[in-house]
């Protein structure tokens, strides 16, 4: 897989994708992607126009977050959304920390879920659903706990212990998917990357602007994502600008 194009430190490593993962599953999309936006919009209205910008910008694979107001019909209205380059969205739920989330989460279409701390009820219905459960955790413990649960981790709040820290869990977890998230600007993406962290959640400073939006998410339309996270002007809930993705054909 080809590395990632950055403009501040040059290409970085490529990402560790499962083996036995198809390409459409939300593991191997995030490694190709290296970027997953996180969004706490205002309301279900405003997290609906990020989301098709988003995925009008190349973008595949984006998490709504249960503080999002409606969340749930925010969800609904997205999931079957295509990308720019016509792959089925994925959307993903944060910060579900119950089974009642988890539930109205897949209910709604979601294609996976996310919690900030382990959560082993959402973990259950995860597992009797089927679904991919990227569990938070905070310390070694945790995250590996994580990882041998279903293959991955989201490390929250990742801004603690910086890069070191993924490059630390890294050497004692070669083959998980490791997905920092909290406190990272775009602009700190490469750093992550090169310390070992399969994709990087972003809450905030993405671009508003169309063209700035496309570029950071330009790549191949299947396989490495090249985002340039030296990014200018943001929003963290800005319009859909043109191109619009239309409803997927095919899950």
């Amino acid at each position: 897989m080809a590395g990632v194009r950055t403009g501040v430190t040059g290409p970085q490593p490529p990402a560790r994708r499962p083996a036995d993962r198809p390409s459409g599953h939300p593991y191997a999309v995030l490694a190709a992607q290296r970027l997953l936006p996180v969004l706490r919009s205002a309301d279900a209205e405003a997290a609906v126009r990020r989301t098709i910008a988003l995925l009008a910008a190349g973008c595949r694979a984006v998490e709504l977050t249960t503080s999002v107001p409606d969340w749930a019909a925010a969800v609904a209205r997205t999931a079957h959304l295509e990308d720019a380059h016509g792959r089925p969205a994925l959307i993903g739920v944060g910060t579900v920390t119950t089974a009642a989330q988890a539930r109205a989460a897949l209910d709604a279409g979601a294609a996976f879920l996310v919690s900030p701390y382990p959560a082993p009820e959402v973990r259950e219905v995860a597992d009797r659903r089927g679904a991919v459960f990227i569990e938070g955790g905070f310390t070694p413990g945790e995250i590996a706990a994580a990882v041998r649960a279903a293959g991955s981790a989201k490390v929250f709040p990742a801004h603690v212990g910086g890069p070191d820290f993924v490059r630390s869990l890294r050497a004692v977890l070669p083959d998980a998917v490791i997905v920092p998230t909290g406190g990272i600007r775009p602009d700190e993406v490469p750093l992550w990357l090169d310390a070992g962290a399969t994709a990087v959640g972003i809450g905030g400073g993405l671009p508003a602007e169309p063209a700035a939006l496309a570029a950071m998410f330009a790549g191949p339309a299947e396989g490495a994502a090249a985002p340039s996270v030296a990014a200018p002007a943001t929003a963290t809930c800005g319009p859909t600008g043109a191109g619009a993705p239309g409803p997927r054909t095919e899950r």
